[in-house]
């Protein structure tokens, strides 16, 4: 008999409110995903709140189902500690830093066929890569955000309205007809 699996992204702005309701919600949706549409397989991207929520609901929900796996697609600027390794280098970061170092662990990192080209898009394509690998896509996604202005360049002294790169890969996920859970209440 061949295993077969389902999989999940997480993808919200980087900044949300997590409070207890949430908290709740993700847990009681991420733990129906797995026990009855049999998603094992869960994809994190970026540093966000929303992704910190739902990998800490994913890592305790570990305990109850041994067998669900944690991957965290990358940019080229960023890495990742494998959960093998974690303890370890807790143990490292908390003595060189004088202080208690938690991070997150996962059970493998993914590299993209774009990580080491696509720019300063990287974790557009990152969260491309995420929504075309998944059935189920977890968004926190507020369409009345909008990230703060920047300079075009540090020399530049025009600004711009960037996109948010949550509503970027929510209207991806959209056309690619996933299906969609947004956790923000309007």
């Amino acid at each position: 008999m061949v295993e077969t699996y389902k999989t999940c992204c997480c993808i919200g702005h980087r900044k949300i409110e997590i409070t207890e309701e949430l908290t709740k919600e993700v847990y009681n949706y991420i733990e129906n995903l797995i026990v009855n549409e049999k998603v094992n397989v869960f994809l994190f991207g970026s540093k966000s709140d929303f992704d910190y929520l739902c990998h800490k609901v994913v890592t305790d929900l570990k305990e109850k189902y041994p067998y669900i796996k944690r991957i965290k697609y990358t940019c080229k600027s960023e890495s990742v500690v494998l959960e093998n390794e974690r303890a370890r280098w807790e143990k490292i970061l908390s003595k060189t830093q004088k202080k208690e170092i938690s991070l997150l662990g996962v059970e493998e990192e993914f590299e993209h066929n774009k990580k080491y080209v696509s720019g300063k898009a990287a974790y557009v394509e990152r969260n491309y890569a995420m929504i075309d690998d998944s059935e189920y896509c977890l968004f926190y996604y507020n369409k009345t955000y909008l990230p703060p202005q920047r300079k075009y360049s540090k020399r530049s002294f025009g600004i711009y309205q960037p996109r948010s790169g949550t509503a970027v890969a929510y209207n991806y996920a959209k056309r690619k007809n996933k299906i969609i859970k947004n956790f923000y209440k309007e």
